[in-house]
Formats: structure tokens, C-alpha cells, sequence
């Protein structure tokens, strides 16, 4: 992880820490301060035991622990004793999870019980958290107890986390509790949306594979930490069902995501293969049970966290493996990924029964929730400068490979293969002069001075020939000495005259050493302007170099042209024959 990336990250997580040390009475902002009251004991039975059946004390387990959601119905007692010289509590809350019924019984001291009964569909959840409230029976002064059935829990946290309060709003979240839960959501949008803005450039798969990863964490926390009921009243079993899914979804595709981000070497095929199994087995295992179907019901809990297991384990594998050979990306997903892997630990514990403990421990995994896609978000961000370096690297190397196909690598003009690919382009762009140049005694420098003097002739005669006029000519080193110059416009003949006269200077002024002027010879087409008949370049080659032959043969130095005249039709009889092309002398 590059250092300011991880300076950062380490601050953010630095502060999280603080705010969990904090003690929970100190950040508490809730308006009524009345006591929760936490139940006394509980019990497991079959379905067909009665509330006036569990009156007595020895069917209780009054210990913290033993606690069991696989039987068909559970038991809470909270003892009077909890509320004395306070006010009687009223409602009943609870960890949002399915159920069939919950039934209150209220026992006073002269063996009255008064009984009221609820389904899943009455139950209520609302903004204070993961929970649910309903509403008990008369609390009396003289009450001993309240005794809760629960047929067919799907949970322990639905048991163990189960209070009573006098306020419909004293649920143990407060205010500020569901504020840090909106501050989670806020940094899971954010890097949402900067996986839509890298997929328009990356169009990786592990982009969209994140994205939607990142989506179903939002829901999760939403519907998990019950803040969605600040916008909207959802059912419970909604809220019981759609928490636990999305993390499943979000867990499998984790997996899916680790396979496609880290680098192809960073994993055996094996364990490639396995993770990918391993991420598919997450998505549907764990995710049947988070629908905590009533036929479910005895396993779906326990087997709901006993097959993330795999996941776990494969993972921290894979990761492992992934660092050892070297994996840059894999330093970025196991400091992501850590806390999220320790904190469904603890969750575990907690969801097995193994502890009880409150759900604001549900906090620290959606901080570590949180924390994982800023990091996943820098290691996208990384990747993508990663890539696009890689792809502006390549597009330089093609642009390069290109410029060595269709230029001359001395003088970096065309060269004829590039020149010929385009020649009926350039004579639709008006390109109708076509100039044949070849330095003279060119071979007789290269003896006497060596190729290195020859090879700078050359190159000064490019510059010369490219002018200042490169929108209306084009030139060409057609190979050894010979060049090509296409030219357009006005007075096309009288440029590429004033070119060729040009190259001497430039030798003089750039070449070193030389006994005497090096000139040139040149042999020029001059199309006809208004003809739609197109000539080939070998065709035109041909005839400027018989041209460029009879400039050579009256004494070099000079230019031989010819115009061209080209018939659409056949031309009229003529009394006189054409006349030949004569050799214009250029000033020595």
C-alpha cells in the first residue's frame, strides 16, 4: 500500500478505535434515560408447553449462557425484581429475526396470569436500531414476573438481546449509535460511485464486481443496523431476512472479486478454482438460510454461520498464498480485510450463543464494513493508475512501432511504403505534382568521406525538402538518395524547384568537410487539376524517373518536368505531332 494512502487509512481507523473506547454512557443522546430491564433466565421446550407451565423456577437456566434458538419454542423470564421502586416497563424489544408467535404472560404474586399474543406480522420495527417492539400485558405493582414463549426462533441474538423498557422508544441504540450507522452508509455510497466512473474507463470485471459487492454491503447495513425504517416501514420479516442475505451475497462475491483484482500470478490454479467454488458455495449455502424458512427452523441458525466457515478460511488462504508470491494487490486486501474477518468472528460467537453481549458490538463490523471498501477503494485507484500507466505505455510503444513502419529512421520523412498506402488519398487532397529528386555523385561521397558523412547529407537534405510548407507538401525518402516530394497548390512547380536548390545550401551549412557543393537532380509530373482519372504511383514513379534520367544525362544540376494532359475521351485529330518534353537548366 503506498504510504500516504496508508497514513490515511491508518488515521481513519485510529479514530474509529477512539469512538469504541469511548464509554457507551458517554456518547449516549438518547431522550429517555428510564432502565432496560434484561431477562433473569431462559429456557427451550417443546411446542406444547404452556405459559402456566413454566411458572416454576426450576425449568429456568438462570446463567448467561446455554443459550438456544434450534428448539421449537424458546423462553425468556424477566424478574420484577429488576424494575422495583422504578416504572413499570411496557413494551418488549427485541433483535430483529423471524419467528412464529410470541406470547406474553404476566404473573402476579396471587397466581394471576394475564396473557397476550402476537404473530410476525405484528411485530413492529422502527428507528432504534435492529429491533422490533411489542407491546405487554398490564404490568402490575403487585407482578412477580413476565414470562415470553417464542415459537420457532430463528436466532439467539433474539433472545438474548430481548429487553423490556417503559418508553415505545428506549430501545438500547441511541442516537447517536444510529448517526454513526448513517456515516457508514455515506462511505459505502461514495466508493459506489467511484466504481461506476472506473468501470467507464478500466471496463475490468472486478470493477463491476465490486460495485455490486459494495451494493449489497449498503443493503446490509441498512437493513442489518435497522436504519432503513428512518425512510420507509418495512415488515420484519423483511428486516429479519434481507440483512443476512446481502451479507452472504456480499461475502461470496468478495471471493469473486479477490480472484479477478489480484494479479494472474498471484494465485495457483487450484486455489483460483477453489475460491471461486468457495465464493459460489457463500452466496447460496449461507444464503438459503438467511431466509429462515419456518421448516428451517432448528438448523438455519447454526448452520447459517457454521457455512461461512469455508469462506474464512479459503479467504485467509488465498490471501496468504497471494502475499507469498509476491502480490502487491494482496497487501491492500489483507489490510481490508482483517477487521471485517475478526469482527464476523466475534459476531459469530455471539450468533452461536457462545457469549451473550450487546448489539452495539454489531458496530465494530460495520466499521470494519466501512473501512474495507475506503481500502478496496485506494486499491482500485492504485490498479487503475497501475493499468492505465500500462496502456499508455502501449499505446506509445504502437505509436512508435507505427512511426518506425511508414518513416525513414535517419531522415524521418515518409518512406514509400507509407507514401504508397495513401497516394489516392493525397491526389484527391490535391497532391498533383508529383517531384523525383536524386543527389548528384551521391555514391562518391560515401567513398571518399565515409557513410557517417553520407548518412548526415541525407539527413540535411530531409530538412531541406521538408521546408516550412508542410500543408501543401509532402516528402519522401524513397531509399538511398532518392526522394520524393509531392506538392499542391500554386506555383507547385516553381516550390519544388526553389526545394531542390535548397538542399545544397542545407548540406553546406550542416555537413562539415565537403570539397564542393553537393547538388541534386529532378524529374516532376504536374498532374492536370480538374481530371478524375487517377494515375498510380508506380505509374507516375516510372515517368518522373525517366525525367529525373534526363536531367542526369544533360549534366545533373537541373530539373526536367512534364505537364500531363489526360482525355476523358478520345482527343481530336491533330495535324502536327506532340511535342517532347524539354529540360529546364537550373542557375548552377
Amino acid at each position: 500500500m503506498d504510504r500516504p494512502a496508508f497514513r490515511l487509512v491508518a488515521a481513519f481507523a485510529a479514530a474509529l478505535l477512539a469512538f469504541l473506547l469511548v464509554p457507551a454512557d458517554a456518547r449516549a443522546n438518547s431522550v429517555h434515560d428510564d432502565p432496560v430491564v434484561e431477562p433473569a433466565c431462559h429456557s427451550t421446550s417443546s411446542a406444547d408447553v404452556e405459559l402456566i407451565d413454566m411458572v416454576a423456577l426450576s425449568s429456568w437456566n438462570c446463567a448467561d449462557k446455554g443459550w438456544r434458538a434450534d428448539q421449537p419454542a424458546a423462553w425468556i423470564r424477566f424478574d420484577a425484581r429488576s424494575w422495583a421502586d422504578k416504572e413499570k416497563p411496557r413494551y418488549f424489544f427485541t433483535r430483529n429475526a423471524r419467528f412464529e408467535t410470541i406470547t406474553f404472560g404476566v404473573l402476579d404474586e396471587d397466581g394471576t396470569l394475564r396473557t397476550l399474543r402476537y404473530s410476525e406480522d405484528m411485530a413492529e420495527p422502527f428507528a432504534g436500531g435492529p429491533v422490533f417492539r411489542l407491546e405487554l400485558p398490564e404490568v402490575m405493582d403487585d407482578t412477580s414476573a413476565v414470562i415470553v414463549k417464542i415459537d420457532k426462533p430463528h436466532s439467539v441474538p433474539l433472545l438474548t438481546e430481548a429487553r423490556l423498557s417503559f418508553h415505545p422508544e428506549d430501545a438500547s441504540w441511541t442516537q447517536f449509535d444510529m448517526m454513526l450507522l448513517a456515516l457508514v452508509v455515506g462511505m459505502l455510497v461514495l466508493p459506489l460511485f467511484f466504481d461506476v466512473s472506473f468501470f467507464i474507463v478500466l471496463k475490468e470485471r472486478f470493477v463491476v464486481t465490486h460495485a455490486v459487492m459494495v451494493a449489497s454491503m449498503i443493503v446490509y447495513v441498512l437493513f442489518a443496523g435497522g436504519l432503513i425504517t428512518v425512510f420507509a416501514d418495512v415488515p420484519l420479516r423483511v428486516m429479519a431476512v434481507a440483512g443476512p442475505l446481502c451479507w452472504a451475497i456480499g461475502c461470496g462475491l468478495s471471493a469473486m472479486f479477490l480472484v479477478d483484482f489480484l494479479e494472474k500470478d498471484a494465485q495457483s490454479s487450484f486455489m483460483r478454482r477453489l475460491t471461486v467454488a468457495t465464493g459460489v458455495w457463500t452466496v447460496f449455502v449461507p444464503g438459503f438460510f438467511a431466509l429462515q424458512l419456518h421448516a428451517t427452523q432448528p438448523v438455519d441458525d447454526l448452520l447459517y454461520f457454521y457455512t461461512f466457515i469455508p469462506a474464512m478460511v479459503i479467504i485467509t488462504a488465498a490471501i496468504a498464498e497471494a502475499l507469498w508470491r509476491g502480490s502487491k494487490s494482496a497487501r491492500f486486501l489483507a489490510f481490508a480485510w482483517s477487521p471485517i474477518i475478526l469482527s464476523s468472528l466475534e459476531r459469530m460467537m455471539r450468533g452461536l450463543g457462545v457469549y451473550a453481549g450487546p448489539s452495539q458490538l454489531d458496530q465494530t463490523l460495520y466499521l470494519a464494513v466501512g473501512l474495507e471498501v475506503i481500502v478496496i477503494s485506494l486499491a482500485i485507484a492504485s490498479r487503475f493508475l497501475a493499468i492505465r500507466r500500462e496502456r499508455d505505455a502501449a499505446v506509445t510503444e504502437a505509436e512508435l512501432l507505427e512511426q518506425l513502419s511508414t518513416h525513414d529512421p535517419l531522415t524521418g520523412l515518409m518512406n514509400r511504403r507509407a507514401v504508397e498506402e495513401r497516394f489516392a488519398d493525397l491526389q484527391a487532397q490535391g497532391f498533383d505534382t508529383f517531384a523525383l529528386i536524386d543527389l548528384d555523385h551521391f555514391k562518391a561521397i560515401n567513398d571518399r568521406f565515409g557513410h557517417q558523412v553520407g548518412d548526415k547529407a541525407l539527413v540535411a537534405c530531409g530538412h531541406a525538402l521538408r521546408g516550412n510548407d508542410e500543408r501543401d507538401s509532402i516528402a519522401v525518402r524513397l531509399g538511398g538518395e532518392e526522394f520524393v516530394v509531392l506538392l499542391r497548390g500554386k506555383g507547385a512547380l516553381e516550390r519544388a524547384e526553389a526545394l531542390r536548390q535548397s538542399i545544397t545550401v542545407r548540406i553546406a551549412r550542416d555537413v562539415e568537410g565537403l570539397e564542393r557543393p553537393v547538388t541534386a537532380s529532378m524529374g516532376v509530373i504536374e498532374l492536370p487539376r480538374a481530371s478524375d482519372q487517377l494515375m498510380g504511383f508506380d505509374e507516375l514513379y516510372s515517368r518522373a524517373d525517366q525525367l529525373l534520367y534526363n536531367a542526369k544525362a544533360a549534366g545533373r544540376n537541373r530539373t526536367c518536368f512534364e505537364r500531363l494532359t489526360v482525355f476523358n475521351k478520345p482527343p481530336a485529330t491533330r495535324d502536327k505531332p506532340r511535342s517532347k518534353a524539354k529540360p529546364d537548366k537550373a542557375a548552377a
